[in-house]
């Protein structure tokens, strides 16, 4: 393979494998000496209580010295199964008396009588209920009275469509109801009460990894920051070919961690990944892209597991040392790239986690949540219409000279769609049709793609190059297309991800409903994209997609 370094510190530090701030602080233990990366173990409530034997917690302080770890969290709580506080109090004073910084979790899921079950989705609560909310409140209390730091797992959200919730959320839609709704609750069930009880106490919110689905179910990531001591991030993201966790692309966990972090207020803490559906390569594969995105503190999911043989165990304590030499590298020089620009809560119409393919082609996306107004190379994915002054942005954009490269759900979808597309070069705006065509040329051969590329609409280019293109039964279909605006240059990815109809179609509700074809195209395919959307014309690299 060859390589430039122009714009990608990103593929260069993955491929080469060249290889803090406090996961959470707890005033009652002197921490351990800093190390480049701190891991730490979550225990669940039913794990936590087996560790009430006196023998089975010798053989948890051999489990936490074996990986190095320098922290354990108790989970005081998951859907009613709870420790008592006696329990509690026992298991924090053994760990810390053997030098471990202890805190607790909380898992905000229905149990037999605990809380509410949403009527619909997942297994969440309805919050609208007021004996979730009294249970979650109580749960809180008896964590706060023990523990300096309570961190609420990722289930604090909901899709209830019960009569209840229809009726307060007076018209709204959902999303905004439940943002609404699950932001005041934050406050009022779970940091006012834990300060009541602790005012010490420091509150954590733990982001789930499904960070384009955040906003329908009551993820707020511009207010949840403002209230919260810190957030964390899940950068799990398992099995990238099987449907059991939603062909989950690896490049997902980096996205997720550097979006949050943009998002964060200078309050992000730690990664967190866990072992569902994954063999050795995908479970060190999550510690690579998470240390890569700028993690210096890493939360494994959960005790029981890492207690237990698996894999990846010895995969990561191999690459130990590795991890740690890239965090020091990253922590210098973070790593830069074609900046991807999605609002906070903005819908991804038809681009939905567009930016994890597209970094497994091997263009190195680093997402943020501001216009990156001063970035030389831009993505602007059908997210960023959530930003009315989009267009005059990527006016500004192109008059400094840079590129920014658009998809065609942001063309189809922003508000001044004819002005876009006089820039991009096209005749007109470009009517929204979903198509998944089955061959592409390279040069003037047709290459088939297994799985189908799926294109998002039909371009006509009017002053504009078509760089890459397919073919349908009525003919070509632009691809990739590029246009000289002044000093810059725009490029329109006509690229088509999912919508909810696919997701419905599986019975998915967070996660990728299926593999894409956009994995499968040619080489020649994929060195075009890098060139393109970040080299200016130059080989970035000469490597196949999920490089």
């Amino acid at each position: 393979m060859k390589f430039k370094s122009y714009l990608v510190s990103l593929l260069i530090i993955t491929l080469a494998f060249f290889v803090g701030h406090d996961v959470f602080a707890v005033s009652t233990v002197a921490d351990k000496p800093d190390t480049d990366l701190r891991l730490t173990a979550y225990c669940t409530a039913g794990t936590a209580r087996t560790l009430l034997l006196p023998e089975a917690r010798t053989k948890a302080l051999a489990t936490l010295e074996r990986f190095g770890m320098t922290g354990i969290i108790i989970e005081s709580n998951r859907g009613g199964s709870a420790l008592a506080e006696a329990e509690m109090v026992l298991l924090r004073d053994f760990f810390l008396g053997h030098g471990y910084r202890v805190a607790a979790g909380m898992a905000t899921v229905p149990g037999a009588d605990w809380g509410v079950r949403a009527n619909e989705g997942l297994a969440w609560l309805n919050f609208q209920a007021p004996k979730t909310q009294a249970d979650i409140e109580r749960s809180v209390r008896a964590a706060a009275r023990v523990f300096d730091t309570l961190i609420i797992d990722d289930f604090l959200c909901s899709g209830d469509k019960s009569a209840e919730s229809d009726a307060a959320r007076r018209g709204r839609d959902w999303g905004s109801y439940r943002r609404d709704l699950m932001t005041s609750l934050s406050q009022r069930m779970i940091i006012g009460p834990a300060q009541e009880e602790n005012p010490a106490i420091k509150v954590v919110l733990k982001f789930p990894q499904s960070y384009d689905r955040y906003h329908n179910f009551g993820y707020d990531v511009e207010r949840e920051p403002q209230l919260f001591d810190e957030v964390w991030v899940g950068t799990e993201t398992r099995g990238q070919y099987t449907q059991r966790f939603g062909f989950t692309q690896p490049y997902e966990g980096f996205v997720n961690y550097r979006w949050i972090q943009s998002l964060s207020r200078g309050k992000m803490g730690s990664a967190w990944f866990d072992y569902g559906d994954c063999d050795g390569p995908d479970f060190v594969e999550q510690a690579w892209q998470t240390v890569l995105a700028g993690a210096r503190d890493i939360v494994l999911f959960n005790f029981g597991n890492l207690s237990a043989p698996h894999p990846g165990h010895d995969l990561l304590l191999n690459d130990l040392e590795g991890l740690r030499k890239l965090a020091r590298t990253v922590a210098k020089q973070p790593v830069t790239g074609v900046v991807a620009y999605k609002p906070a809560n903005s819908d991804p119409g038809s681009d939905m986690y567009v930016m994890d393919f597209v970094g497994m082609l091997g263009v190195p996306l680093v997402p943020v949540s501001a216009f990156p107004a001063e970035a030389e190379s831009l993505f602007l994915p059908t997210q960023a219409a959530k930003d009315a002054g989009i267009v005059a942005k990527i006016e500004a954009a192109l008059a400094a000279g840079h590129r920014v490269t658009i998809t065609g759900g942001l063309l189809t979808t922003v508000k001044d769609g004819k002005d876009l597309a006089k820039l991009a070069g096209l005749k007109a705006v470009p009517e929204a049709r979903h198509q998944r065509l089955n061959t592409v040329w390279v040069g003037e051969e047709q290459v088939a793609v297994p799985r189908g590329l799926d294109v998002a609409c039909v371009p006509a280019p009017d002053a504009a190059e078509v760089l890459l293109r397919a073919e349908s039964a009525d003919g070509a279909v632009p691809f990739l297309t590029t246009h000289r605006v002044g000093k810059g240059t725009l490029l329109v990815l006509n690229v088509h991800t999912f919508l909810q109809a696919d997701f419905d179609a599986v019975g998915e509700v967070l996660l990728s409903p299926r593999n894409l074809g956009l994995l499968d195209i040619p080489q020649a395919w994929a060195n075009t994209l890098r060139s393109a959307m970040g080299g200016g014309g130059e080989l970035l690299a000469d490597a196949p997609t999920r490089v």
